[in-house]
């Protein structure tokens, strides 16, 4: 089936009944251009928060299966509203669970990977005329068990749907007009950005930047899905999350993001032999706890600090893990820090122009800021810093690299950003 829109409502696009039929007549009027439409839907408002919070009521460590049972709830009361609204506008609705459309997934409770997406079922309903609405966040695993993906987890959605559908575009709708040179709310005169590469995306996203789940990003990038965020309350283009070509790549630096869910760990007077850091960083990977940012310092008389930065959720679970660890290596101490925040600059442009770090580093040190942990990569660089100077922070970086000012050799959006 040719010319499918998929389009991807966040929980405050239809946070309450008025905003939600806001939604219905974009849908109906997208639909009325003759192309077929299918719509994913988060849980409305702080419903998902609400539910966790009633969750740890009654226990403080609930079962991930049975909170997948619960939080997928918040979808269903949204995709059903949808649809009565839409049926309100005068076109045919059919709200479906991520079970019913076939999104299958792996059984990893509250963190599934969608493994395969069975299209039968939105094709046959799409060609009845139906406007089909989705759960977002969710699937089904071989068990039959419901499984969700993961916060931010319908912005994946979309996007397999859309690669499955071989849609015509994806369009993300939220609270934002589009991705932007820095929070808006931090940095008043950030600007929008026109396009945004896969790569530099997936690193925005990662690193504090929300408008984007980076799985979802991930999973475009993989499939070749064009992606349009824009905002579900004014008109406008938005940005266009696309492939770049190397030429492409004028800008050196196209964004700032910060990230307060970030907690330092310290184990101090590590055994300096080999196998240690594997003991230590393998042992998080089995209760599946990422790392971020890790620091080896060798000390005297063969010890060392292993310094690295887990999720402020993580802390309390990786503290239990690495403390009896430390234990066992004969470690002196475990240290934890949550007062810090991880400012970074994403950017492909800065490969080839050197001086990139110098500036960023240059811009906190006239503040009297000081970096904790430094980590790069070819298109990033992230500093652990204080969390009380963190918006400071931003604004100094945001400020150094004038983002405020349009790159006159930025590469136009395409035409089809703008319809």
């Amino acid at each position: 089936m040719e010319g499918i829109v998929v389009q991807k409502y966040g929980g405050s696009s239809v946070a309450d009944a008025e905003r939600i039929r806001r939604v219905a007549r974009r849908v109906v009027a997208t639909h009325q251009t003759g192309r077929p439409v299918v719509v994913v839907v988060s849980a409305m408002g702080d419903t998902t928060d609400h539910l966790i919070e009633l969750a740890r009521q009654i226990s403080p460590s609930p079962p991930k299966r049975e909170m997948d049972m619960l939080l997928s709830t918040g979808e269903q009361v949204s995709i059903a509203l949808l649809a009565m609204a839409i049926q309100e506008e005068g076109a045919e609705a059919i709200s479906l669970t991520g079970a019913q459309v076939g999104i299958r997934t792996d059984s990893q409770h509250m963190r599934a990977r969608i493994q395969e997406v069975r299209t039968e079922r939105i094709l046959h309903e799409l060609s009845q005329g139906r406007i089909v609405i989705v759960a977002g966040f969710q699937g089904i695993d071989d068990l039959n068990d419901i499984t969700t993906l993961g916060r931010g987890g319908s912005d994946t959605t979309a996007v397999a749907l859309a690669a499955a559908l071989k849609a015509e575009r994806c369009e993300i709708y939220t609270d934002v007009d589009g991705v932007y040179t820095a929070d808006p709310r931090v940095v008043p005169e950030a600007r929008r950005l026109e396009w945004v590469a896969y790569g530099e995306m997936l690193e925005l996203a990662s690193l504090g930047a929300v408008v984007l789940q980076p799985r979802a990003v991930e999973y475009a990038a993989q499939h070749g899905v064009v992606l349009w965020v824009r905002s579900s309350f004014v008109e406008g283009p938005g940005t266009v999350v696309r492939e770049v070509s190397p030429m492409e790549h004028a800008r050196v630096v196209v964004g700032v993001t910060h990230d307060r869910n970030v907690a330092k760990v310290v184990v101090v007077d590590v055994p300096d032999r080999p196998g240690v850091a594997h003991q230590l960083f393998n042992a998080l990977a089995q209760e599946e706890i990422n790392v971020d940012m890790i620091v080896q310092t060798t000390k005297a008389q063969q010890a060392t600090d292993l310094l690295f930065t887990v999720t402020r959720d993580d802390l309390p679970r990786a503290k239990q893990i690495v403390e009896a660890v430390a234990r066992d290596l004969g470690a002196t101490a475990v240290q934890e820090d949550p007062s810090v925040a991880k400012v970074s600059i994403v950017g492909a442009g800065m490969m080839s122009h050197p001086g990139v770090a110098a500036r960023m580093f240059g811009a906190l040190a006239e503040g009297g800021i000081n970096i904790h942990v430094i980590s790069t990569s070819e298109i990033k660089i992230s500093c652990l810093i204080d969390e009380e100077r963190v918006e400071e922070a931003v604004r100094r970086v945001h400020q150094a690299f004038r983002l405020d000012q349009l790159d006159s050799e930025e590469a136009p959006a395409p035409q089809e950003a703008t319809s």
